[in-house]
């Protein structure tokens, strides 16, 4: 093959591959930012009024990792609430509790969860957690970051209790699966 033609077929190899990848172009981040107290990354507050109510802030987006990690305040409004028992088979999850009292259960474990405390939940098992208190706060870290920014926006649209085939179809489009239902209080 001759230089001309191994150059265009070059060109031409790496231009289809840009259009492939939706010409998304990451851009890595050499700076480090700042978001403040009460602020978003991208000044979105996703309000859930749902399935819990809760506003979760994104800190760190999967955009500034190159989809490695995204990172959430949850600030808690819905004592007694929480997501059903799901698992995100891609993703590890962890929660550090800032204000109030949680519960979770991971697998076959329980974790009572107060301020200061983390903790870690394994890709691929079983979990879920409740808000005890008023007021809660948690940052909630998934790693690598999926979807989590889709999932919260789309759910961020329920305004009332969405039946439980919608809680599983929404999930599941998100890369989670629903495997049982909420904690109750004990």
């Amino acid at each position: 093959m001759d230089r001309k033609r191994f150059l265009l077929t070059s060109l031409a190899t790496g231009a289809l591959a840009f259009i492939a990848k939706g010409a998304r172009t990451v851009v890595p981040l050499t700076k480090g930012y700042k978001v403040a107290s009460g602020e978003t990354r991208t000044g979105e507050h996703f309000k859930m009024r749902g399935v819990t109510a809760n506003t979760l802030d994104m800190k760190v987006g999967s955009a500034d990792t190159d989809g490695g990690m995204a990172v959430f305040e949850q600030i808690g409004e819905s004592r007694y609430g929480g997501p059903p028992l799901h698992i995100h088979p891609q993703q590890d999850e962890f929660f550090h509790v800032l204000e109030g009292e949680y519960r979770f259960q991971v697998g076959d474990q329980r974790f009572m969860g107060s301020t200061g405390d983390l903790i870690f939940l394994p890709r691929g098992v079983p979990h879920a957690f409740i808000q005890l208190s008023e007021p809660a706060r948690m940052l909630v870290v998934y790693q690598p970051a999926g979807d989590m920014e889709g999932f919260f926006r789309e759910t961020a649209t329920w305004t009332a209790p969405p039946a439980k085939d919608e809680v599983a179809r929404v999930f599941a489009a998100h890369g989670m699966e629903v495997v049982g239902p909420p904690l109750t209080p004990e």
